[in-house]
């Protein structure tokens, strides 16, 4: 009986740190956690560009990995491209801009 329990719990001890080390995150991939951060920045980026009068009609893509914001699409002037770079700023979380922004 004293056999079985230790078996069980170097089992259970075992399915534990398999299921700790599938969240952590590698270079290449990030972690549970950075993905739900980095999803909360993506959407909150999309709806204020979303709200903004002046930037609303553009497509403009936005992706987030590792706190760092990536902008893309295409815009009329410099000026929608600072505005934008400008509310990304303005989000707690951010680490980085990468402005791909094409201006047309």
């Amino acid at each position: 009986m004293k056999k079985r329990n230790i078996v069980i719990q170097c089992f259970v001890l075992l399915m534990l740190i398999a299921v700790f080390s599938a969240c952590a995150s590698t270079r290449t991939r990030e972690s549970t956690g950075e993905y739900v951060d980095n999803s909360v920045i993506t959407s909150k980026v999309k709806s204020l560009l979303a709200e903004d009068d002046f930037l609303k009609s553009f497509q403009i893509s936005v992706e987030t990995y590792q706190g760092t914001v990536q902008l893309s699409g295409f815009v009329n002037s410099q000026k929608a491209a600072d505005k934008a770079v400008e509310i990304v700023r303005s989000i707690k979380g951010v680490k980085s801009i990468k402005n791909n922004l094409i201006v047309k």
